[in-house]
C-alpha cells in the first residue's frame, strides 16, 4: 500500500481501529446476506400490529432511510478515533448485536406486507427500486435501526464530542426509525428490537468480559492486519 495512502487512512483512523472496522463490514454482510441465504426458504412471520397499518406511507422518507449511511460513516469514524478501550468496548457491542442478528434471521424469520407503489412521481420511482433491490426479509431486528442508534451510542457522553452533535445524532437515529416505518421497510416491533438490542449489548461490552474477549481476538490479528497495511 502507497504511503500516502496509508499515512491519510492513519491520519483519519487510529491504527488499532482498522480491524474493529473491518470485523463490523465483515460481519454486517455475514448476518444479511447470509442469513438471506439460509433462511430464504424458511416460512416467514409477520409482525405487523394494528398500529404499523396506522402509519402512512410516506415515500419522500426515502430519502432518509438511504441518506443514514452518511450518518454511519462519519459517526463510526468517529468513535473509531476514540481511546483503544472504549473503541473495544463500542466494537465488541457492534459485533456481537451483528451475531444476534444473525440469529434471530435464521431461527425467527420475518417479512411484512408491502403496499403497492404507483409507478408515477419521483419518490415512487425510488420506493420501487428499493422493493427491488432490497427483499422483504432480515426484519427483525432492524439493523438500520440498530446501526443507527449505535451512531449515537457510540458518542453519547462523550466530552470530546460537542454535545450538540450528540444531539443531533440522536434527532438522526430517531429520523431513521421513522424512515424505516414510513417506508414501510420495517415495522414497530423491528426497531424497538434493534434499539433494546444496541443497548443490551452495549451495557454487556462495560459490564462482562465480552470487551476483554474481543481485545484478546483483535490482539491476535492485529499483527497481521499491521503486516498488510505495510505492505
Amino acid at each position: 500500500m502507497g504511503k500516502r495512502i496509508k499515512d491519510t487512512i492513519f491520519h483519519i483512523i487510529p491504527a488499532y481501529s482498522i480491524l474493529p472496522l473491518l470485523f463490523t463490514v465483515i460481519m454486517n454482510s455475514v448476518a444479511y446476506y447470509g442469513g438471506r441465504l439460509l433462511a430464504g426458504n424458511l416460512p416467514h412471520i409477520v409482525l405487523e400490529t394494528p398500529l404499523d397499518n396506522r402509519i402512512p406511507l410516506i415515500p419522500w422518507t426515502l430519502m432518509i432511510y438511504f441518506g443514514c449511511y452518511i450518518f454511519w460513516i462519519v459517526n463510526y469514524i468517529l468513535i473509531a478515533r476514540e481511546d483503544r478501550e472504549s473503541v473495544c468496548r463500542f466494537f465488541s457491542a457492534d459485533i456481537t448485536a451483528r451475531l444476534v442478528c444473525f440469529v434471530f434471521f435464521l431461527v425467527l424469520p420475518t417479512t411484512n406486507i408491502r403496499p403497492e407503489i404507483p409507478a408515477t412521481g419521483f419518490w415512487n420511482q425510488g420506493m420501487r427500486f428499493l422493493y427491488r433491490v432490497d427483499a422483504a426479509d432480515n426484519l427483525f431486528p432492524s439493523i438500520h435501526c440498530l446501526t443507527s442508534w449505535f451512531c449515537y451510542i457510540g458518542i453519547r457522553n462523550r466530552k470530546e464530542i460537542p454535545s450538540w452533535y450528540q444531539k443531533l445524532s440522536c434527532i438522526a437515529a430517531i429520523a431513521v426509525f421513522i424512515s424505516t416505518l414510513t417506508t414501510k421497510q420495517h415495522v414497530l416491533f423491528d426497531v424497538a428490537g434493534g434499539v433494546i438490542l444496541a443497548e443490551i449489548t452495549w451495557w454487556a461490552a462495560g459490564h462482562t468480559c465480552l470487551s476483554d474477549i474481543y481485545k484478546i481476538i483483535l490482539q491476535k490479528t492485529e499483527n497481521t492486519g499491521r503486516k498488510w497495511f505495510e505492505k
